[in-house]
């Protein structure tokens, strides 16, 4: 009973420092839904996310896991992301007075990761407690860039605390169940075309809390084989910000205030997509085991993102893109070189979400795919680390955008493409201790 009471009372210890997480302005998140949290799953490509269940991260991919471990256990990652989105303006299809800068690296250097923590409250009932963010965009253009008009800066995350329990029904099936209290964060800037004198800035802003559940699975053919499956409802997150107009010209700020915009509410629903993962683990050997996985997720139901003014649209600061819904497939495997050391790898395919021929610059990413390598070192009974390596490739995504020749308030044409292959650098390090 005392030993419960602690481990309740490290939960709650480790839910305030989470909430100190969330309200930390140094955590960022890049992507937009995200499998590489710190943990060893990045070395994997993410394949059997559901059903590795090898470490308190399982809290957060598929809580029914937790009846895997023994005693009380803690899991932190630590993650470093450089992404790459380098555009280079077509100068035959964007108007002549946008300019030719291509705005520079988009993403760069962002950090990561979270912290995971189960607790055994009998072998067969546990309850942990996760904190991490996975979802979200961060990207910021120069000013000055031939895009201006339609992103400058852009960044919409979610940190989220995760309690979760599980219950091992029996020795072959076990079930899992968790909330996600996610704090969602936006902001955006655009510029806004004077046509004389310099631009003007509109700028939205607000945070937001959404609450959404995961429910999962784990079944044990056998001690070699296992399925996890992981359902993770949609997060509503209702943003509402007011307009914050800089520099606005006469004419501009005239047209804005017979429309009502310049003092409007702009509601800005976004929807964090809901979604199902299935996992295999299957040891070959006692040496190497392979992991697969596939996943569907509710892009489709995302929302509008995109902001601006253009004169043909004066009634409205946002646009609505038509997304789709996203197919997931990772296979991937772990070598025990002996008994200290595990190697692993995995490659991993996302579809696209968006047209890649018209690809919006607030949001420069597409379908993808994941390479990952990493190794697992045993220190000894109670404590490992790992270190992992993944490259996440999105290929050449191409723009498109209309709008009215630049006049007062319009965005002009932007046409271009992300020329060196888009992607993102994971390097991530783990800590994993049995208390």
């Amino acid at each position: 009973m005392k030993k419960n009471i602690r481990g309740i009372k490290r939960i709650m210890t480790l839910a305030g420092c989470s909430l100190c997480a969330i309200s930390s302005p140094f955590v960022q998140a890049g992507g937009l839904l995200l499998y590489e949290i710190g943990t060893a799953d990045t070395g994997l490509a993410s394949a059997g996310y559901t059903a590795r269940a090898q470490d308190a991260a399982t809290v957060f991919t598929n809580p029914a896991g937790m009846t895997r471990l023994d005693g009380d256990q803690v899991t932190v990652g630590l993650q470093a992301l450089y992404g790459r989105s380098s555009f280079e303006v077509d100068p035959s299809g964007t108007s002549p007075r946008l300019g030719m800068n291509g705005g520079g690296n988009a993403i760069g250097w962002l950090p990561g990761g979270g912290v995971f923590y189960s607790h055994s409250i009998s072998p067969d009932l546990k309850i942990g407690v996760a904190a991490t963010g996975n979802f979200g965009l961060a990207v910021k253009y120069d000013n000055d860039w031939a895009g201006r008009y339609r992103t400058q800066e852009a960044t919409l995350m979610g940190i989220s605390l995760v309690p979760a329990a599980a219950y091992r029904i029996n020795e072959n099936l076990s079930i899992g169940a968790s909330m996600n209290i996610m704090r969602g964060i936006f902001k955006t800037k655009v510029g806004i075309n004077n046509l004389i004198g310099s631009d003007g800035q509109l700028e939205l802003s607000d945070n937001v809390w959404g609450l959404g559940g995961n429910l999962g699975l784990l079944y044990e053919f056998d001690p070699s084989t296992r399925v996890g499956l992981n359902y993770n409802s949609q997060i509503k997150l209702d943003y509402s910000a007011q307009p914050k107009w800089n520099g606005i010209g006469r004419g501009l700020n005239t047209l804005l205030g017979a429309t009502g915009l310049n003092n409007a509410r702009v509601d800005l629903g976004v929807t964090v997509p809901q979604g199902v993962n299935v996992g295999l683990y299957h040891d070959i050997s006692p040496q190497m085991a392979i992991l697969a996985s596939v996943g569907w997720q509710q892009w489709s139901k995302f929302g509008e993102v995109d902001v601006g003014v253009d004169s043909n649209n004066p009634i409205s600061l946002t646009t609505n893109r038509d997304f789709k819904d996203t197919y997931h497939a990772a296979l991937g495997g772990q070598y025990r070189l002996n008994q200290r050391l595990m190697l692993m790898s995995g490659i991993a395919y996302d579809s696209e979400f968006q047209d890649s021929n018209n690809i919006g610059p607030a949001i420069p990413t597409n379908d993808t795919w994941r390479f990952g390598v990493g190794a697992q070192i045993e220190e000894s009974k109670v404590m490992n680390w790992g270190i992992n390596v993944e490259y996440m490739y999105a290929g050449s995504l191409k723009t498109n955008l209309s709008g009215v020749s630049p006049i007062v308030g319009a965005r002009g044409n932007l046409k271009g493409e992300y020329k060196q292959p888009a992607g993102i650098l994971f390097l991530g390090l783990n800590l994993n201790y049995k208390l």
